[in-house]
């Protein structure tokens, strides 16, 4: 699996082989959509509140009295069926709407869309943008040399063009770029799969680089703490000494 490398006139400069792990799966509708809505709902933070009866301001004497009046028995004002009373099941910032991702689905995931964003033709390589100062013309000149390219023809599109993951941090760059509407700028490092989802096209910067920090992402395992295999290895001496003590 190969790739075309372009410069930032938009000329080819080179080839590159990509891993099949990151850029040759199959679709996986299901642990996308799992992955995205998670992630959705991890950056959401409710703003809607609304008070209990135990919460709204108001008397907690009894209206009138239980019987006699010929009316409805009632035992508070602040009751949700009373005009300025609480409200039932409305509702409240205090929710915590957060969902936990596994390491690897997140992984698989982002490899996913990867794949099938290059099986499309929307990911391009770039060797390097580089900028001797902060320009949006500059900038602009660039996005134009890159729409030359046959398959990047409607880079110039008014909403959600381009996402470009910069393998090292440029403040030149990200200045130069701020300044359009319909492109993002960002880290390879930080590359999830909402930025693959919401832009269509992704320019990877530096490639050989960003493969190496793809493939750390896929090797990356969750470390157990020394204190936890310290705990595991006692106990798996307490239970031989146990299993010997039967066995006599």
């Amino acid at each position: 699996m190969e790739a075309v490398i372009y410069n930032q006139t938009g000329k080819e400069t080179g080839k590159i082989k990509l891993p099949e792990t990151v850029f040759g799966l199959p679709w996986n509708e299901d642990l996308v959509h799992q992955v995205a809505t998670s992630m959705m709902a991890n950056k959401r933070t409710p703003i809607a509140h609304t008070k209990t009866r135990g919460e709204v301001s108001g008397t907690g004497k009894k209206p009138w009295r239980q019987k006699g009046t010929g009316r409805a028995r009632h035992g508070s004002r602040r009751s949700p069926i009373w005009v300025g009373g609480g409200v039932t099941h409305g509702p409240r910032n205090d929710k915590d709407y957060s969902k936990k991702i596994n390491k690897k689905m997140k992984a698989k995931a982002l490899f996913t869309v990867l794949s099938r964003k290059f099986k499309d033709g929307e990911v391009f390589f770039l060797d390097n943008i580089s900028l001797k100062e902060p320009k949006t013309k500059e900038a602009k000149n660039i996005i134009v040399s890159l729409s030359k390219i046959k398959e990047m023809n409607s880079i110039n599109r008014r909403k959600n063009a381009v996402f470009i993951a910069l393998q090292e941090k440029n403040t030149n760059t990200l200045k130069s770029f701020s300044n359009f509407g319909n492109l993002e700028v960002g880290d390879v490092k930080d590359l999830n799969v909402l930025d693959l989802l919401q832009y269509r096209y992704l320019i990877v910067t530096q490639p050989e680089e960003s493969m190496k920090t793809f493939s750390v992402k896929l090797s990356s395992k969750v470390k157990i703490a020394p204190k936890t295999e310290k705990i595991k290895t006692e106990i798996k001496a307490k239970t031989k000494v146990k299993a010997k003590v039967k066995v006599k």
